[in-house]
């Protein structure tokens, strides 16, 4: 079939599944239903072939799958691929996100700037009208308060006289449109940067925000809420993975605890273990940032006060650039603002996708399973294997790393988010954190850990085998392909379902023991950076997270109280 008829035969199947999910009262997001179609179509067990061409019996017998699966909320799985949607729809890389805040702050200023630079004043009125505009236009680019508090302006516009007086808007009137723009801007820099310096000498600063306090309160604020929710996550995911453990040694047990269900709702913790790492790692980058920025304000103020010590006038070519410096420091400043705020809403919308675990296992069915258990943590486990490591004498033919022997050993991306490959595959399924200390096992340019010596001699006999043995099981819990990053895998199997997440290929996110989860203790991987690595491939029809504070920027009152506005559109309306 060609890849527009399938596409189009896809879009229908979609189509018809959104419709028969909203007929039960459940509203469902094109996104999560792709991927569903894909996750149903892999499975095995539901018969599809994926190179032969579907037909009318095969398409009513799909929908009535994706539908059954959509609608059954009393399985963890369903949870963890709904999370995953909605992660993949809402994150986005620090450095993309700033780059879309930026551009959606550039373009609101796109009418005010036009009615300046295609302005043809002459007279007196339309002079200073024209001039108002300019101090309006400097307010709103730079977000120090608003442009209808009259404090505001008034202070603007004495900052604004002191470098470029009203007389000089017959040369501004000249100039080419471009360069009209660059001055606006380069205007707005020295008057925030006047505006700041006279604040830090009490001397002004209406309408504008300690932002660097506010950072200084909502970055622990926001980590410690964190911090307590992983806490709760990896207690039970410990408690889980002992029970799981159990039932590995004793399969007479498997039948009496439905040991799917069990490992389907570890996966929705660890999945939502991950993602909450990630937004913490990107909450530790803002910490550093905003630390870092915190010295340089300083050290820039001080600065002009030395410059500008006792003396009735200072050549604009010694503070001009200082103030400009403060100026692009602040933008800083109010960059993290907004940073922290999504982050830390992305991180209550993921709570509700944790899933009806107390529903599933209640807490006395709970201390039943876990009698004569010991519930470790990774990292009890990680220190129980310290010691017993890989000998590479023992492999002819394949390479291990070690620590001390291996450049940027810390940066290397683990296979499966770093969990144990042999005992997912041996145990159908078990995530038990890989320890790199053991040694780690270079394959086909791609890197393996395990959580003891045992188990990276069993894979190393036959790595094929366990692959292949993984990629089936991920088949057969989708939610699998995000949570151990197996999309390469997955990306030809169904060429025209366009039924991945998104299309791009996503580095794990490492996490280092003592840097990221202090007291906590978590999968232990290789460190990498404090930000998770995406390599797009291809474009993606995900809306870009749109969130913003109104009112951060200073408002008409001495406290500011900032309104989060979320302007991304909602999973079901893509």
């Amino acid at each position: 079939m060609p890849p527009t008829q399938a596409e189009s035969v896809i879009k229908n199947i979609i189509r018809e599944i959104r419709q028969e999910c909203a007929a039960h009262g459940e509203i469902v997001s094109e996104t999560l239903v792709a991927f569903m179609v894909k996750a149903v179509v892999l499975d095995p067990s539901n018969g599809f072939n994926t190179d032969r061409t579907l037909i009318k019996s095969d398409v009513q017998k799909l929908v009535k799958l994706c539908v059954a699966r959509l609608l059954d909320s009393k399985n963890p799985s369903l949870d963890t691929i709904k999370m995953q949607v909605y992660f993949d729809m809402n994150y986005t890389r620090r450095e993309e996100f700033l780059e879309e805040h930026h551009r959606v702050v550039e373009s609101r200023l796109g009418s005010v700037t036009r009615e300046i630079t295609d302005s043809r004043a002459c007279i007196r009125e339309e002079l200073e009208s024209l001039y108002r505009k300019i101090v309006s236009y400097l307010l709103l680019r730079s977000g120090l308060g608003s442009p209808t508090d009259i404090k505001v302006v008034r202070e603007a516009t004495a900052a604004l006289q002191s470098v470029f007086p009203q007389a000089e808007l017959g040369t501004f009137l000249t100039l080419s449109e471009k360069d009209k723009e660059r001055q606006l801007k380069e205007l707005t820099m020295i008057v925030t940067g006047i505006r700041l310096f006279n604040r830090d000498c009490g001397k002004g600063g209406e309408g504008i925000d300690d932002l660097p306090a506010i950072l200084q309160e909502a970055i622990p604020a926001t980590t410690q809420h964190i911090d307590s929710q992983l806490q709760v996550v990896q207690d039970q995911a410990y408690r889980y993975t002992a029970i799981l453990e159990k039932v590995v040694k004793n399969p007479l047990l498997s039948q009496e605890l439905q040991p799917y269900m069990l490992k389907e709702a570890l996966y929705n913790l660890r999945q939502y273990e991950i993602f909450l790492q990630i937004i913490l790692s990107d909450i530790i980058t803002c910490a550093q940032e905003v630390e870092m920025m915190i010295k340089q304000l300083g050290a820039q103020l001080e600065q002009l006060k030395m410059t500008v010590k006792s003396k009735t006038a200072v050549p604009t070519s010694q503070v001009f650039p200082i103030f400009i410096a403060l100026s692009n420091l602040w933008t800083s400043f109010q960059d993290e603002t907004v940073l922290i705020s999504v982050l830390s809403n992305l991180t209550t919308h993921l709570e509700p996708f944790l899933g009806a675990h107390e529903l599933f296992f209640p807490e006395k069915v709970m201390q039943d399973l876990l009698d004569r258990v010991a519930v470790k943590t990774d990292e009890c486990r990680i220190k129980e294997h310290m010691e017993d490591r890989v000998n590479p004498a023992d492999f002819r033919n394949l390479e291990w790393l070690f620590p001390e022997t291996t450049a940027n050993f810390n940066k290397l991306l683990i296979q499966y988010r770093g969990f144990c490959g042999y005992t997912i595959a041996a145990t159908d399924g078990l995530l038990l954190p890989g320890n790199p200390a053991i040694g780690i096992l270079k394959y086909k340019e791609k890197y393996y850990t395990f959580n003891t010596r045992d188990a990276a001699y069993l894979f190393a006999e036959n790595p094929e085998n366990y692959i292949d043995s993984i990629t089936e099981k991920a088949k057969k819990n989708a939610e699998l392909i995000q949570l151990l990053e197996l999309h390469q895998q997955f990306e030809t199997l169904i060429p025209y379902s366009q039924a991945n997440l998104r299309q791009k290929v996503t580095h794990s996110v490492q996490t280092n023991l003592s840097h990221m989860r202090r007291e906590n203790c978590s999968q232990v991987y290789p460190s990498k950076t404090a930000s998770t690595q995406s390599l797009r491939e291809g474009s993606s029809q995900v809306p870009r997270p749109q969130i913003y504070i109104a009112g951060l920027r200073g408002g008409q009152t001495k406290t500011t109280y900032g309104v989060k506005v979320n302007l991304t559109r909602g999973v079901d309306e893509t």
